[in-house]
């Protein structure tokens, strides 16, 4: 069992600048991914169609490579980036800054979602990353739906901390990531899925779900 650290059960939030403005880009609220992202994928999905020529279905394969692809990407980043623990003071604060403060303030409406600030380098960085295995029409393809899942994950998140499932998948999602949360913040890395988790055993033994 990993070691306990301070968790807020509260809405309260922490400062993280005293710069107001570098505070700022730090809190973004659940519909901003959506107004941002959406004509971007859909961008893409018209680059790939109408500038690429590609058929309808090509687009619509390429399209769900992508979203399978970040179910992979979502565990990897969440895994290894988001949960390195750095040594230095210096790294320990950028760690903190990413992912360390939603750890312990985990019900802050205002941290659940990615603020553009960090999405958008972090999206463009990955875009290049990709140019180097695929065409400019397929990768638009691809990209729409790996952005797609992005968004999936981003709004799955603040719904597993702030709606309340009785039953069902979403149930199942939110008690994955609450024993992440509340039990062990070394399992259970799969946000919107964690079929990965199952793959590299890192979930959470049925015994555990109650």
């Amino acid at each position: 069992m990993a070691k306990r650290n301070y968790v807020s059960n509260s809405t309260e939030s922490t400062r993280m600048f005293k710069n107001d403005f570098l505070e700022s880009l730090t809190k973004v609220h659940y519909s901003v991914p959506l107004i941002f992202w959406i004509p971007v994928i859909l961008y893409f999905i018209r680059k790939a169609y109408v500038a690429g020529e590609m058929s309808a279905s090509a687009v619509f394969g390429y399209f769900m490579f992508g979203l399978a692809f970040w179910t992979l990407a979502e565990y990897v980043l969440h895994r290894w980036v988001f949960h390195f623990h750095p040594k230095s003071e210096w790294g320990q604060r950028i760690h903190f800054i990413f992912h360390g403060v939603h750890h312990d303030y985990p019900k802050d409406r205002l941290r659940l979602v990615m603020p553009l600030s960090a999405s958008i380098p972090m999206a463009t960085i990955i875009y290049f990353l990709f140019y180097l295995f695929f065409s400019e029409y397929t990768l638009a393809g691809f990209f729409a739906g790996f952005l797609f899942g992005y968004l999936i994950y981003d709004e799955c998140h603040y719904a597993m901390h702030h709606a309340n499932f009785k039953s069902g998948l979403f149930k199942k999602i939110k008690d994955h990531h609450m024993l992440h949360h509340y039990s062990d913040p070394e399992k259970g890395f799969g946000v919107s899925s964690a079929i990965w988790d199952k793959v590299f055993g890192s979930g959470f033994a049925n015994k555990n779900k109650k």
